[in-house]
């Protein structure tokens, strides 16, 4: 049973790979979203369990823990990256003047 599931585990792995490598550059970000929108509900599952069942094991709280730190890397980092990638969409702005400086 274990290595059938390792071998499902692998084999989805190189499935999403493939996927993912052939999507163009302009969808990365609605993809990022979708992927943010599903970590965060990791998240809030992760937080709900360990916070409402008082009869985990030690491991499944470890487990918890792990999926909750994970989940959270992942929000941040495609915040992160969303952020970067709209940034460069958007047209330089002038420059402020400064109080006190010399006009040109």
């Amino acid at each position: 049973m274990l290595l059938a599931n390792l071998a499902i585990l692998v084999l989805a792995g190189f499935v999403g790979f493939a996927v993912i490598s052939k999507v163009p550059n302009t969808l990365h970000t609605p993809l990022m979203s979708g992927t943010n929108a599903i970590h965060g509900i990791v998240l809030l599952g992760g937080i709900v369990v360990l916070g409402t069942r008082p009869d985990l094991s030690a491991f499944d709280k470890l487990l918890l823990v792990v999926a909750i730190a994970f989940g959270t890397i992942n929000v941040v980092g495609g915040f992160l990256v969303t952020d970067r990638m709209l940034g460069m969409f958007k047209g330089k702005q002038p420059a402020k003047a400064v109080k006190g400086a010399p006009q040109r």
